[in-house]
């Protein structure tokens, strides 16, 4: 099938500077991840599963923009003279091995990251039943992803991605890890919004903290569905633009996760500095009621049961493990 749009290689270029620009900025939300899990924090406290996958994410992008660059490379320079047809045909054949490589990184950056919004979801709704489908769907974006990059390793030099062997497999693969991160981030937003619902109701007044979160998980699941929709839409119309949208999802995906952890890094920061202040103001009031007579006061404090897992308090919001959404949601 024939395709359309930009020739090959100004997209492999526009592709390649685009992409070292998201790069840039992924790098530096990295840091701040990083950040966030380790200050003031000790060897033994740090979220090692997270940190862990926050540095995949970095290293396949790494790994991904160098393998641009030097495909790059090779195409305007290496081999402009020699190979048959000039840059246009080097970056049009999908056998080559540079980019075999490149998709092979897309696909594991892929899994590693709609995988963690399957386990995220898993771990704020403590129920196997509520991830039956993104999980169904994740092992959907392995089967496609993995029996794409094959196939593309065992095309000839003359195939395009646009036929229809390819075609069905890396259109399978798009679709159904947009619906993986979809459903994943929409049930984690709606069991978020639900018990901050639940502790607004029980205490009336008091403002909101898990919001921001909501909002944040909103926020990245429309970027990245976005980009792949445009990815999804160029394939369907044969549009070489396909190429440089899939190479800018790279760093799209290591941003939208890192800006969720940071996020909660935020809220968790804010929930030590209520407590702490909260703890000020009582050793405060201790130190104050020492020059006046006590007297006995009943206090009585009522509890509100959302489902038997959820319960809030005077002291603020429970899971049924114990410990906040937003520190759950860290996990």
């Amino acid at each position: 099938m024939t395709s359309s749009g930009i020739p090959f290689d100004t997209g492999a270029l526009m592709a390649t500077v685009l992409e070292g620009v998201l790069y840039g900025f992924s790098v530096l939300m990295f840091m701040g991840t990083m950040w966030s899990l380790t200050y003031k924090q000790h060897v033994r406290d740090i979220n090692r599963p997270i940190a862990i996958v926050a540095i995949l994410l970095f290293l396949l992008s790494t790994a991904h923009i160098v393998v641009s660059i030097i495909r790059v490379e090779d195409g305007l320079v290496k081999y402009r003279d020699t190979y048959p047809g000039g840059p246009a045909a080097f970056f049009a054949d999908v056998a080559q091995e540079t980019y075999v490589i490149k998709h092979a990184l897309y696909v594991l950056q892929t899994l590693l990251a709609d995988g963690m919004v399957v386990y995220r979801c898993y771990v704020v709704w403590q129920s196997i039943r509520v991830i039956i489908l993104p999980g169904l769907l994740w092992c959907s974006v392995a089967v496609t992803g993995t029996i794409a990059v094959y196939s593309v390793s065992q095309s000839e030099s003359t195939t395009s991605v646009f036929t229809k062997n390819l075609a069905t497999y890396i259109m399978a693969y798009f679709v159904s890890t947009m619906a993986a991160n979809v459903s994943g981030s929409g049930l984690m937003a709606y069991r978020i919004w639900a018990i901050e619902r639940n502790v607004t109701t029980a205490r009336a007044g008091t403002r909101g903290t898990l919001m921001p979160i909501v909002r944040v998980l909103v926020d990245a699941a429309i970027l990245y569905s976005l980009t792949l929709v445009t990815a999804l839409i160029c394939f369907l119309c044969s549009n070489n633009g396909e190429f440089v949208m899939v190479d800018l999802l790279m760093p799209i995906i290591s941003i939208t996760f890192y800006m969720v952890l940071i996020r909660i890094a935020m809220n968790k920061h804010r929930g030590y500095l209520s407590t702490s202040t909260g703890r000020t103001t009582v050793r405060t009031e201790q130190s104050n009621s020492q020059d006046y007579p006590m007297t006995p006061v009943e206090t009585r404090i009522s509890k509100f049961t959302h489902s038997g897992s959820t319960s809030v308090d005077g002291m603020g919001t429970e899971h049924k493990s114990g410990r906040s959404p937003t520190w759950i949601l860290a996990e």
